[in-house]
C-alpha cells in the first residue's frame, strides 16, 4: 500500500518522480506529494486527490524542474484522512527533512508525545509525521562529513512498527537515506543515476538493475554512489538482480482498463506459467525451484495454505488439489488469523504462502511464524525477488507478469495453475501413474486456448449484466472445485463495482442464505459438468422458485441447463481439477463490464489498494 519514489542523478527529479508516481498509483491514490532540493533548499508540493492534481500545481512551480534529488509519495489512508495536510512527504518543524513512509509506526502516540514536549509542532493526523520530527531531534551537522544516515538509524531504533521510507535533507542536497522494514523497497541503478522505489514499476522506465532491502537495511545514496547497511550500521554487501518484466508489460495499449487488459492476457500469462515446465515427451513436471527438496516434499504428511483476499481462494482450490492429485491432507488458512494463533505444526509440515507481490504483510507474518515453529516454507508468487520469495525455503514462481488492477485476475488463475503444477509434480512422486499425469498435462496445456473461446462471450456477459446491474445485492454458488470460484466471483462483484455479494456452497444455501432470495435477485451458479452437477440443478430451481434470476456457467453442449436459467455463459469442457481456470473467466467479466455500467472506477476502486503491506 502506498507508493515511493526517489531520484538521485543528474537529470531533472520531477519527471522521474511524476511518472514513477503515475506507476504506483495503484497502490494508493488519495493524496501524493513530492520534496524536491533545489539550491541547497527543500521545496515541497502536495495535493489530495490523484497523482494529475499534483502535476498540475507542479506545472505553476517550473523552478523545481532543476532539482536533481527528489522524494515523492501516492498514498493509501491509515491514519488520518486524505487531505493534503496528510500528504506525504512530511518535514520537520525547520522545513529542512523530508519523509516519504509506508507502513504503520505503532509507537506513534508514545513518540509524538515526548516530541511534543520536545517542543516540536506536529501538522497532521498521520503516525508517518513522526518520522521527521524523530530524525530532526537526532540530526546534527557533524564536522565529519554527512549526519543523515546516522540520525536516519538512530530515529528507527526507537520505531516500533513497520516502514519502507526514503529522507532528504536541504543540509546534505546530494543525497536519499532509505529504508525497510516490514514494507518492501528497492533501488534502481543506472547510468549515473539511482532511483528509489516501493514497485519496480516506477523503476524499469529507466533501468532494468535492481538491488532488494532486506528487512532492517537501510541504502545512503549520494554522488559517491550507492553503499548498503543495516540499521545498526553493519556494512551490507548486496547483489545487482535483473527486472523480470519490461515497461511495454505495464502499458494499457488498446484497452480501455487494466483489468480488462489483464483478463484478456490470462492464456498467455498461463502458457507462461506453464513454460518449461510440462515435459510431455518424458512424461514429468519439472519446477527447478522445488527440486532440490523434492525428497522432503514427497514426504508430506500434511500441506498448509496460508494466504489473504483472492490469493486465498486459490489457496481452497489448493486444498482440493493437493488431496484430489497428490492424496496429502490439506487446510487453508487465512494468514491474518493463523499469525495471532498457536498453530500446530507437526513434523513433515510443509506450509505454502501464495501472494502476488510477495509482500502481503499478513502472509509473510504468517510464513515467518511456520520456519519459527519448524515447517518447511514454500512460496507461491508472482514478483521475483519479493521478501516472500527470498524467506521461503523453496518456491515456484508464477511468471504472469506485472499486474496493475487492484483486482487481481491473472494473477490468481496463475496462481491455480502452479499449484496444479505442484499437486501434480507431487502426486506422481507418491502413487500417480505417468499415463494419468500425461492426461492432465495434456489438458493443462490446452486450457490457454479454452480460455480464449470463453473470452469471446464477453459482449454477451456484458448484456446480461446490464439487465441486472441495478441489483444490490446477489448470490454465488458453486460445489467442489467450484466453491471456491463462486467466492472469488462474489470478491470481484464487491471489489470494484460496489455491489453486495456472497458467495457460498451451493448446498449451503438452504441453511440460511435462501431467506435472502426475493423476485428478481441475480443469483450467479457456477454448474459445470460434473459429480454433484444434478444436485447444483435441484439448488436452481431452488432459487427459480423464489424468484431469483439464474446466471449460470455451464459445459459446452449442456443444452439442459437454458430451461432454468435467464443467461448461461459456457466453457469447454475439462476434467473437474482443472475447470476453476475456465469457470472464473466469466465471473471476472461479469465483475468488470458491471463496474463499468455503474461508472466506477474499475482499477482504482475505493478505499481498495493493490498490495496490502500493512494490517
Amino acid at each position: 500500500m502506498c507508493g515511493i519514489v526517489g531520484y538521485v542523478g543528474r537529470k531533472s527529479a520531477k519527471p522521474v518522480l511524476i511518472e514513477g508516481l503515475k506507476r504506483l498509483e495503484y497502490r494508493g491514490y488519495d493524496s501524493a506529494g513530492v520534496a524536491i532540493i533545489r539550491d541547497g533548499q527543500l521545496h515541497l508540493c502536495k495535493s489530495a486527490g490523484r497523482i494529475a492534481g499534483l502535476e498540475d500545481r507542479l506545472d505553476g512551480e517550473p523552478q523545481l524542474a532543476t532539482g536533481t534529488v527528489g522524494i515523492a509519495h501516492t498514498r493509501w489512508a491509515t491514519h488520518g484522512a486524505p487531505t493534503e495536510d496528510n500528504a506525504h512527504p512530511h518535514t520537520d518543524c525547520t522545513g529542512r527533512i523530508a519523509v516519504v513512509h509506508n507502513g504503520i509506526i505503532e509507537n506513534y502516540a508514545a513518540l509524538k508525545q515526548v516530541l511534543e514536549e520536545k517542543g516540536h509542532t506536529f501538522r497532521s493526523e498521520t503516525d508517518s509525521e513522526v518520522l521527521a520530527h524523530l530524525i530532526s531531534e537526532f540530526y546534527r551537522d557533524g564536522d565529519n562529513g554527512s549526519d543523515l544516515p546516522r540520525a536516519v538509524q538512530q530515529a528507527l531504533r526507537e520505531v516500533a512498527g513497520t516502514y519502507g521510507l526514503a529522507v532528504v535533507c536541504a543540509d546534505e542536497p546530494g543525497m536519499i537515506v532509505a529504508a525497510r522494514k516490514g514494507s518492501p523497497l528497492i533501488v534502481g541503478v543506472g547510468a549515473d543515476e539511482y532511483i528509489v522505489a516501493s514497485d519496480a514499476s516506477a523503476i524499469v522506465e529507466h533501468t532494468v538493475n535492481v538491488i532488494y532491502l532486506n528487512d532492517n537495511e537501510m541504502v545512503v545514496i549520494d554522488e559517491a554512489g550507492l553503499r548498503t547497511l543495516t540499521i545498526d550500521n553493519v556494512p551490507v554487501s548486496k547483489q545487482v538482480q535483473q527486472i523480470e518484466w519490461s515497461l511495454e508489460q505495464i502499458a494499457l495499449g488498446e484497452f480501455e482498463h487494466f483489468m480488462l487488459k489483464e483478463i484478456f492476457e490470462q492464456p498467455e500469462a498461463l502458457r507462461n506459467s506453464c513454460r518449461g515446465r510440462l515435459n510431455m515427451r518424458e512424461g514429468r513436471i519439472q519446477l527447478g525451484g522445488i527440486e532440490h527438496l523434492s525428497r522432503e516434499l514427497v514426504k508430506t504428511r500434511r500441506i498448509i495454505l496460508t494466504a489473504c483476499g483472492t490469493a486465498w481462494h486459490a489457496g481452497l482450490i489448493g486444498e482440493f488439489l493437493f488431496e484430489d492429485l497428490a492424496r496429502i491432507p490439506a487446510e487453508v488458512e487465512y494468514a491474518s488469523e493463523f499469525r495471532y494463533r498457536n498453530p500446530i505444526i507437526e513434523d513433515r509440515t510443509v506450509v505454502i504462502a501464495v501472494s502476488q507481490s510477495g509482500e502481503t504483510a499478513d502472509t509473510l507474518a504468517a510464513l515467518r511464524e511456520a520456519e519459527h515453529k519448524g515447517a518447511m516454507t514454500l512460496g507461491v508468487v508472482n514478483a521475483v525477488g519479493s521478501t516472500i520469495a527470498r524467506e521461503t525455503d523453496t518456491g515456484v514462481y508464477l511468471h504472469a507478469g506485472p499486474e496493475i488492477g487492484v483486482a487481481s485476475t491473472k494473477a490468481f488463475t496463475a496462481q491455480l495453475t502452479v499449484l496444479t503444477l505442484i499437486s501434480l509434480y507431487l502426486g506422481r512422486r507418491r502413487f500417480m501413474s505417468e499415463t494419468t499425469l500425461k492426461q492432465y498435462m495434456e489438458e493443462l496445456q490446452a486450457i490457454p486456448d479454452k480460455i480464449e473461446t470463453v473470452l469471446a462471450q464477453s459482449d454477451a456477459i456484458k448484456q446480461a449484466v446490464e439487465a441486472c446491474v441495478d441489483r444490490d445485492n446477489w448470490l454465488f454458488l458453486g460445489r467442489g472445485y467450484n466453491y471456491p470460484v463462486a467466492l472469488e466471483g462474489a470478491l470481484k462483484l464487491k471489489e470494484i463495482s460496489y455491489i453486495h455479494a456472497e458467495g457460498l456452497p451451493a448446498a449451503e444455501m438452504k441453511h440460511g442464505p435462501i431467506a435472502l432470495i426475493t423476485e428478481g435477485m441475480p443469483v450467479v451458479v457456477v454448474a459445470p459438468r460434473c459429480g454433484t452437477y444434478d444436485k447444483i440443478i435441484g439448488n436452481i430451481e431452488e432459487v427459480r422458485a423464489r424468484g431469483g434470476t439464474v446466471i449460470a456457467v455451464a459445459t459446452e453442449g449442456d443444452d439442459r441447463i437454458a430451461r432454468y436459467a435467464e443467461h448461461v455463459f459456457y466453457i469447454p469442457d475439462c476434467p473437474p481439477a482443472l475447470q476453476p481456470l475456465l469457470t472464473v473467466v466469466p465471473l471476472q467479466l461479469l465483475a468488470y463490464h458491471a463496474a463499468v455500467a455503474r461508472g466506477c472506477n474499475v482499477d482504482k476502486p475505493r478505499n481498495l489498494a493493490k498490495s496490502v503491506t500493512v494490517e
